[in-house]
């Protein structure tokens, strides 16, 4: 079989890495790709938004499915384009048509539709530069600190968590009014900030029935210690200590069954990856957001410790044989560390040669923001690389990650040095 992994980051490279290791695999194709799915695959130097090239290279290269990696095509209707094209109908495609992607493509969409089906999360109220006012008595009525959303993707950067009521009123009011984050932050959710610590499950589906993939924790910010900015992630462990049987068990109860039911409900038909970012507060899960792909570190830490063949399940979700499917998971932990380039999230530049990753023996090397040039590998983007390792335990696995980066160097080259700081 030939597929295509559509996007270019760390976790278009786990895919790839995964795929690889299927002995159903003829070969696979990565648009457009970086350094890393180059060693391992055939890069296609095409934007995954671009249906039209995405048709080109599925026919030229006899594709017969298609794995979608980031959120963007998912939300501007890849999916869709394949259901309508005579030539490309019948290919599969892993990711949910637009319909679906509005859980991560419209935070008030998801929001209603957890409301709906009665699937615990944050009160909460929606607002436009029409009821602003309304928005600012809202405010008022939370304790602090105040959640403020941006309704449409924002590339990770549209949530923002404020300390002060006036703080809150003022950036309110830049989101609505002056278009902080461009059009997504057009109409804006405001939540109730839940206090608690965060974890993400992962469910792949059919639209019927489901598998629960491992449970992961990501570190978003910048600074040890969890300060300074939001980034994409700076690293993640899987599993995740405090999700004990009995928590997960709450999970699938509480969430993912009333999530897929839901959707079969409302006419979706749901055929990919469910992200669940969860609180875990005083032992209960609530849902802080849904993303309609894998998360990225988070895919870095949960593919490696699947066992099996992802392609088979991939085939279930295809034909909607998920039930008729079973797959193993590594018990080890594994963690990953983000290398990053100088500056990240915000200025940062490209094209720093990197070396010493031929060095790493005993760790995963994931590629993210790399390109090749003049057959040395440079940067290409902020985040540069994850190290994923295993160990019995977190200390372990962390360890060896961090003797792997040792080998490794490029200029202005940052990572967190304390990556699972509040689970050892």
């Amino acid at each position: 079989m030939n597929i295509l992994i559509l996007g270019s980051g760390g976790r278009e490279h786990a895919f790839t890495l995964k795929l690889s290791q299927s002995e159903k695999i003829n070969q696979l194709f990565v648009a457009p790709g970086n350094a890393g799915t180059a060693q391992i695959a055939q890069n296609i130097a095409i934007n995954p938004t671009d249906f039209n090239a995405v048709k080109d290279t599925v026919l030229n290269n006899n594709i017969q499915m298609v794995v979608v990696g980031p959120e963007a095509p998912l939300v501007a209707g890849v999916h869709d384009f394949f259901l309508a094209d005579a030539d490309l109908k019948n290919i599969p495609v892993i990711g949910p048509k637009k319909d679906g992607a509005l859980l991560e493509g419209s935070k008030d969409f998801s929001k209603n539709f957890m409301e709906k089906h009665n699937i615990p999360t944050a009160r909460y109220q929606s607002f436009t530069q029409e009821n602003l006012i309304e928005g600012y008595a809202f405010l008022e009525t939370l304790k602090a600190p105040y959640v403020l959303k941006a309704d449409g993707l924002a590339a990770g950067k549209g949530v923002l968590i404020l300390d002060s009521l006036e703080e809150a009123k003022k950036e309110l009011k830049e989101m609505v009014s002056n278009q902080k984050f461009g059009e997504a932050s057009s109409t804006v959710v405001i939540e109730e900030f839940l206090d608690g610590i965060e974890l993400s499950v992962f469910v792949l589906t059919d639209g019927k029935n489901y598998k629960i993939l491992p449970s992961a924790k990501d570190y978003k910010r910048i600074g040890e210690g969890d300060k300074g900015l939001n980034t994409g992630g700076m690293g993640a462990i899987s599993p995740v200590p405090f999700a004990t049987e009995d928590f997960l068990q709450k999970v699938e109860e509480r969430i993912v069954k009333p999530t897929v039911d839901g959707l079969q409900k409302d006419g979706i038909d749901y055929r990919g990856f469910i992200f669940i970012g969860l609180m875990n507060v005083d032992g209960n899960p609530q849902v802080i957001e849904y993303n309609v792909r894998m998360g990225d570190p988070e895919t870095e830490v949960v593919l490696p410790r699947i066992a099996s063949d992802l392609l088979d399940l991939f085939e279930g979700v295809a034909h909607q044989t998920l039930a008729e499917k079973s797959f193993s998971i590594n018990p080890k932990t594994a963690t990953t560390v983000m290398l990053v380039s100088g500056g990240y999230p915000e200025g940062y530049e490209k094209g720093k040669v990197m070396t010493g990753v031929e060095k790493v023996t005993d760790s995963i090397v994931y590629h993210a923001g790399t390109t090749l040039k003049d057959d040395q590998i440079v940067t290409s983007g902020g985040r540069v690389m994850a190290i994923t390792s295993f160990g019995d335990t977190i200390e372990e696995a962390l360890k060896t990650s961090y003797t792997s980066i040792d080998h490794i160097h490029f200029d202005k080259m940052n990572y967190r040095k304390d990556i699972g700081f509040d689970l050892v």
